[in-house]
């Protein structure tokens, strides 16, 4: 499978695009810094912003599916609900139909799934983000595309372990997973429809 991948440079995304060329597949990445994805067989990396139209279309051009690993950090304006729009916008014209993209946890009816504690952090400390991943959420259910939204628990470094659970149950509770295992239920989704239209947590 041909796949644009948008946050390619970040941990989670560097996951994803090592996972997927490990499957065989072929990426296009857009980076605002190309210089930050080494080069590798299968991989066509651009330098471009996620909120250049332009740039976003030249990515989802020619592509089979569009994975969307879009994330803010410090004080910069939160580009998860922008670039996303712009991500829409390049599908719907380019004529790709599969999306998926990684939300989080705590995100929308997924509130509950979360520990109080990092529920009152999150409401203090990541307001903005939260509301972004929110409003990303809502542009992407409306898109009239094929897609499954991600919403992991907290985010590790450790391992590809495969030993995690997902699902839709409201029960499931938010604990830590590594990005690697993350990464390949991401990747799972690509070609599974068990998930298609729905916000699977995994954690």
């Amino acid at each position: 499978m041909h796949i644009a991948l948008f946050g390619a440079t970040g941990g989670t995304g560097r996951q994803i695009l090592a996972q997927a060329l490990e499957q065989g597949h072929s990426l296009r990445a857009l980076a605002r810094d190309p210089t930050k994805l080494d080069p590798r067989d299968g991989l066509t990396t651009l330098g471009g912003d996620v909120l250049d139209p332009a740039a976003v279309a030249e990515c989802v051009q020619g592509t089979d599916a569009v994975i969307g690993v879009l994330g803010s950090h410090g004080q910069q304006e939160p580009i998860e609900a922008r670039g996303t729009e712009r991500i829409l916008v390049a599908m719907q014209k380019a004529g790709v139909r599969r999306l998926v993209v990684v939300s989080s946890l705590g995100v929308g009816d997924s509130r509950a799934q979360i520990p109080w504690a990092f529920r009152l952090m999150m409401d203090l400390m990541l307001k903005r983000i939260l509301a972004a991943k929110a409003e990303q959420e809502r542009l992407v259910r409306a898109s009239g595309l094929e897609w499954v939204i991600v919403r992991p628990g907290g985010l590790t470094d450790g391992p590809r372990t495969g030993a995690y659970r997902f699902g839709l149950d409201p029960t499931l509770k938010s604990g830590r997973i590594a990005r690697a295992d993350v990464a390949e239920f991401v990747l799972r989704q690509l070609t599974d429809d068990a998930f298609l239209h729905r916000t699977p947590a995994v954690t």
